[in-house]
């Protein structure tokens, strides 16, 4: 028996689309999704993101730099940012009149919620035959993102993601994903040395480098890591966010 269904078989298709065709995405459509994906699970039902829609050209260009001038954050025609967002409940809570305890417990949850919205988003956009790509690197300014979208203290963009139609003659093949024995465990953590199998997915994604003529790591994916993660990664983030209104106590 095989178990797929239409929601399973849009989630295993999955590739990160960064060349669109320039058709624009209808406006209903487009709401479509963001209702489809307000239907995400979040912790207490406290809903602490908000997704500001952004289709205007020039706001798009303002946002640019931030992510190191990725040209999809131009070409795309629509780039969602998914906020973690507490500024909501503070003002409940205060009508309430309790003042809100600030706390990482807090942030983790807005952080947690504005990633759950966003992958059923990316879910509901490619169920649709669109594509997208996640950016992470609006992080590299929170303030200054913050400063172009307007947001309030209490709210940050915790990712991007920009949304189109494919330029399906740039759509690049899967790529391969860590061995499920790696990242699924069951009943208890396997700590089994990994290092085999990390050596055997290194070749794998190798090999698919390769075949796209980009020129890679040899070490396709420890050794960028390995690169990435050898300093500090974002070490104005934490400050940025604590005068944004955030608590990591």
């Amino acid at each position: 028996m095989s178990y797929s269904t239409p929601v399973t078989d849009v989630m295993n298709n999955h590739v990160t689309v960064r060349f669109f065709n320039g058709q624009p995405i209808p406006e209903e459509m487009l709401q479509a999704i963001l209702d489809a994906a307000r239907r995400a699970p979040t912790s207490s039902n406290m809903q602490t993101y908000s997704i500001v829609v952004v289709r205007d050209q020039e706001t798009k260009k303002a946002l640019a730099p931030i992510t190191n001038n990725q040209k999809h954050m131009i070409t795309s025609e629509v780039f969602l940012a998914f906020c973690a967002d507490i500024k909501r409940l503070e003002t409940a809570v205060a009508n309430q009149g309790v003042e809100m305890a600030k706390s990482l417990e807090l942030t983790l949850i807005a952080t947690i919620d504005a990633a759950l919205v966003g992958m059923s988003a990316q879910t509901a956009a490619e169920s649709f035959g669109l594509g997208g790509v996640m950016i992470g690197a609006i992080r590299n300014d929170p303030k200054k993102a913050a400063e172009i979208l307007d947001l309030p203290d209490g709210v940050f963009v915790a990712y991007g993601m920009c949304l189109g139609w494919p330029d399906h003659e740039k759509i690049p093949p899967q790529k391969p994903r860590l061995p499920a024995g790696l990242t699924v465990h069951y009943e208890q953590y396997n700590t089994a040395d990994p290092t085999a199998a990390i050596d055997a997915y290194d070749d794998t994604l190798t090999g698919h480098y390769g075949q796209l003529d980009r020129n890679q790591h040899i070490a396709a994916w420890s050794g960028p890591i390995a690169q990435r993660l050898g300093s500090p990664m974002r070490p104005h983030l934490r400050p940025d966010l604590e005068e944004m209104g955030f608590s990591f106590e």
